[in-house]
């Protein structure tokens, strides 16, 4: 699995020439899903499973037990073939060497870090300036609470310091598109405004547009000409909403010094153009109101867009404005161009400023003061416009209504015990979903469930001034049904005030019950970034709580999921957690928070259990693509269950049931349509020619996945794997019959049995079904009666195995070879295509080789790196540059190689340490024994598949 093969690419890329092996390897716990590797067009390197662009630098993860091996850093070189082409080379070396020498007497080595820290004592507490402090998420609860309530509403120094991790810092751009004026084409009437957030290597979009049809594709442009190309769905919405995945590093550079284009074109026999530059802004972070400046002109290429904010303490309205296509000047020198600006209500002109501004730089920035009660109003309905116009012989004029800013992010909350006023461990779960209307209308879903007690209150708050003095601005408690534990409905009345907060992840959501009276449960509303998932915008998510575990947990944690199953059966999956503390959780550590799984409601099988992904933070996201036929039924049936754990509760710490019909079987489309569909796709050799995973062989097209005979030579077997041939010779099965023949187009003998009795019992068989059998292996028909090893991609023949075509039912019967009883000590096998092994002609002790490996009977031997081991042998791996893994410990279990790391005790003391080659952390303060709680080893968890 994964920790081999990032062995030996670690091996390689430190300048070992030995052949990597073929060796199957070592059945390790299942590591995380990762992003798919980019197809066409994209350099980088490929590293364990996961794709890096070009001067990416990474920590290899070796999985569990081994984790991320902090002392070694891995980078993706660019490197130049004879012909030119750029192409990705990695190179690792152990980083421990240029750790700087600490300057003080008891450096220590904190969790996820290679080098040595020093502690500061600060109040008589020791403490560090680690990178670890800026990465947790996790915050204390309690009476730390109350050292933050003397801060304003609107401070969103709150609210940014939490929940934030290196998975989730961004960065946002912002573009303008208009119509283009230097084409011989009529330049468009459209104007759209696309707002992106960059996380990590991916790029999310919102696109807002207007006076155009719904455009067909989006196409990002680098300084070398198109970079990316995104196809818009058909709908009939005027905001289309995509990701660009897996940035190349020169291209996340080009667009960080903004020198990205994009452009927009609709499918209309008009055929609209538009198009702008990628820039970054200052008045994204706080903009909670936009607009889009349009023409009454046709064809004009004009437009603009508005950025507006609230003052966080008064009603002052601030804004920028980005204007494009007004002024006509191609000299070098800038033009002075003098404008209006109007806030107009129903062609009333309410405000009016004048101001110049140039040709070379148009965008234009100002504060309206003092909004009073009635401007305030009309702002919250969406009824104020702003008109922008030139002043000169030839007067200009676009403009807009101002609304809530409008973006593919949902709205959602996530209502947790631990993130209470006042905060206690219930176990209970609330969550929430929003949708705001350019008319200030809120509309929501919010459903609860595990409570403690009956629920007396429901409502959206701002974060109180003083402990127990909650602050209420809207009641949902007359739209809660205790039956359905859901309440659905408007809120219409939001301020102006009221929706800035919002889109400023400044309100709560909070739930009352008799127990807790002024909360059990309580939420913050903030916008969870678009990932490419459309369900969290409509649906509300699964509830995942401590009351859904069994036995149930009594925890402050909670969270919510959104599960969905595409046309190609692959499953994607968006979780949030909220309410965890470090006090719930004392064994946290840098790389890995908790655990999510997926797995059957019956925990007595741990067959069907898939690990989702590795995350601390507070949220995760991803693709699972081999799903099992038996999962995706108990999805199906509503027998299945996401479960987050954590190190306190490796058991589960919260869960909730999901149900996702879905009509797929063995993991693949199901059903009689879509396969027909697939099947004339593939027919088609000009979509076969747009297909990346496309192979050319033979002057044809295959697509990806299919297999056919060689015109070269009929008893070879070819398939296509991503653009990559495989021809495999066909192996015949050995027959025992007394008489063979050859069939013309066959490449395999079968037995003559015409002069045998049963003969016509054989013809009739193979009259009622005269096709014979389809093997879904090798894609081909097969005669009556005939045997074969079967195909099996991308493996090839299958020695091990034969199988039969019943002619009466057509149907295809396989069964393993089965090996004789040997009676010599050392058997061998002759050949390494050969199922069986064979005495020798003298006793001798043979080498190790591939092919032992492959024997089903008796003990098996072990490989791990470049080493044998016999069964039941014990050792400590060994990683290169990194040396010996003293704290886990490998054996071999006949022919599987399992490792786990040594248990460390969970620890109760303050003041934690680790001293230098020691594999547990220990406490620097003296404590008694009986704080320290030893761990048990759980080996279902740990060796779980």
């Amino acid at each position: 699995m994964l920790v081999l093969s990032v062995l030996c690419v670690l091996s390689c890329a430190w300048g070992h020439s030995e052949a990597a092996s073929r060796l199957k390897s070592p059945a390790l716990p299942i590591q995380s899903e990762r992003e798919p590797l980019p197809s066409k067009g994209l350099s980088g390197c490929s590293f364990g499973g996961r794709f890096y662009s070009l001067e990416d630098t990474w920590h290899p993860d070796l999985g569990e037990p081994f984790g991320v091996m902090h002392c070694v850093q891995c980078n993706c070189d660019p490197q130049k073939s004879r012909r030119g082409k750029v192409f990705g080379k990695v190179n690792c070396k152990n980083i421990k060497q240029d750790c700087p020498n600490p300057d003080c007497d008891d450096p220590v080595l904190l969790p996820g870090h290679c080098c040595k820290t020093c502690l500061k004592v600060v109040h008589g507490k020791k403490h560090t300036d680690s990178v670890l402090d800026t990465f947790e998420y996790f915050h204390e609860k309690g009476k730390d609470k109350d050292d933050d309530l003397h801060k304003s509403y609107n401070d969103r120094s709150y609210l940014s310091s939490e929940d934030v991790g290196p998975g989730e810092s961004r960065t946002d751009f912002v573009a303008l598109l208009t119509g283009i004026k230097d084409s011989w084409l009529p330049s468009s009437s459209g104007v759209a405004r696309a707002r992106f957030t960059l996380t990590r290597n991916s790029l999310a979009f919102s696109v807002t547009y207007q006076r155009m049809g719904r455009p067909s594709k989006i196409v990002f442009l680098g300084a070398d000409g198109p970079a990316f190309e995104y196809k818009v769905p058909k709908g009939n919405s005027d905001m289309v909403c995509g990701v660009w995945k897996n940035l190349a590093k020169p291209l996340l550079r080009q667009l960080q010094s903004e020198q990205m284009r994009i452009t927009m074109t609709t499918a209309s026999t008009r055929r609209d153009e538009v198009e702008g530059k990628i820039i970054k802004h200052r008045a994204l972070f706080a903009e909670t109101f936009s607009t889009i400046l349009t023409s009454e002109e046709e064809n004009s290429g004009m437009g603009g867009i508005a950025m507006l904010t609230l003052s966080d303490t008064e009603n002052n309205l601030h804004f920028i404005l980005i204007l494009q296509g007004l002024i006509k000047h191609d000299g070098k020198e800038p033009l002075v161009v003098p404008i209006k600006v109007q806030m107009v209500y129903r062609q009333h002109v309410l405000r009016e400023i004048r101001a110049n501004v140039t040709s070379h730089d148009p965008d234009f920035a100002e504060v309206l003061t003092d909004l009073n009660s009635r401007e305030l109003f009309w702002l919250s309905r969406g009824q104020l416009a702003i008109a922008v116009t030139t002043e000169g012989h030839d007067p200009k004029l676009v403009s807009g209504f101002i609304t809530g800013r409008k973006s593919c992010d949902t709205l959602q909350s996530v209502m947790s015990s631990g993130d209470a006023l006042m905060p206690v461990k219930t176990g209970g779960v609330g969550s929430a979903i929003f949708n705001l209307h350019d008319n200030g209308t809120l509309d929501y879903q919010v459903q609860v469930a595990g409570l403690t007690s009956t629920v007396l209150g429901l409502t959206i708050e701002q974060k109180p001034r003083r402990r127990n003095k909650r602050s209420v601005l809207y009641d949902l408690t007359p739209e809660y049904s205790v039956a359905s534990g859901q309440a659905v409905g408007s809120w219409s009345r939001l301020e102006a005030r009221h929706i800035h907060m919002l889109l400023q992840n400044e309100l709560f959501i909070n739930v009352a019950t008799a127990h807790n009276q002024d909360g059990e449960l309580r939420g913050q509303i903030k916008a969870l970034f678009y990932s490419g998932l459309d369900a969290p915008r409509h649906e509300l998510p699964t509830p995942l709580a401590g009351f859904f575990v069994s036995p149930p947990v009594r925890t402050g944690a909670s969270g919510h999921a959104w599960v969905s199953v595409d046309n190609n059966c692959h499953l994607h999956y968006e979780i949030v957690v909220a309410g965890l503390s470090k006090a719930d959780d004392l064994t946290v550590n840098a790389h890995l928070h908790g655990l999510a799984e997926i797995g059957e409601l019956d925990d007595t099988s741990a067959t069907h259990k898939r690990l989702l992904t590795g995350f601390y933070g507070s949220q995760a996201q991803g693709v699972l693509k081999d799903m099992s036929s038996e999962l995706l039924q108990h999805l199906d049936q509503g027998t299945a269950f996401i479960q987050v754990s954590t190190k306190m509760n490796p058991r589960g710490e919260i869960r909730g049931r999901v149900h996702v019909p879905n009509s797929c079987e063995l993991g693949q489309r199901s059903g009689t349509e879509e396969p027909e569909v697939e099947e004339v796709v593939y027919k088609d050799p000009e979509e076969l020619k747009k297909d990346p995973h496309t192979c050319f062989f033979e002057n044809s097209h295959h697509a990806h996945g299919s297999r056919w005979t060689p015109n070269y030579d009929k008893c070879f077997s070819c398939s296509c794997q991503k653009k990559t041939v495989i021809c495999d010779p066909v192996i015949c099965p050995i027959l025992t019959c007394p008489k063979t023949v050859l069939l013309d187009g066959q490449c395999c003998p079968l037995c003559d049995d015409k002069k045998e009795p049963k003969d016509t019992k054989t013809t009739d068989k193979a009259a009622e079904n005269p096709e014979g059998c389809y093997f879904e292996g090798d894609q081909k028909m097969h005669a009556p009666g005939t045997t074969w090893h079967p195909f099996v991609p991308p493996f090839g023949y299958i020695k091990c195995a034969v199988c039969t075509c019943k002619g009466s039912t057509g149907e295809v019967h396989c069964e393993k070879v089965t090996c004789p009883a040997l009676t010599c000590s050392h058997p061998v096998r002759r050949n390494p295509s050969d199922c069986c092994k064979e005495c020798p002609e003298e006793e001798k002790v043979p080498a190790l080789e591939h092919s032992d490996m492959m024997q089903a009977d008796g003990p098996r031997h072990c490989k791990f790196g470049k080493n044998y081991y016999q069964n039941s042998d014990n050792w400590h791996p060994r990683v290169p540059l990194v040396g010996e893994m003293k704290c886990i410990n490998c054996w071999c279990d006949h022919g599987v190689t399992k490792c786990q790391r040594k248990q460390c005790p969970i620890l109760t003391c303050t003041s934690i340490t680790r001293k230098e080659g020691a594999c547990c952390p220990e406490c620097t303060d003296p404590i008694e024994d009986d704080d320290i709680v030893m761990k048990t080893p759980d080996k279902r968890q740990n060796w779980r598949h």
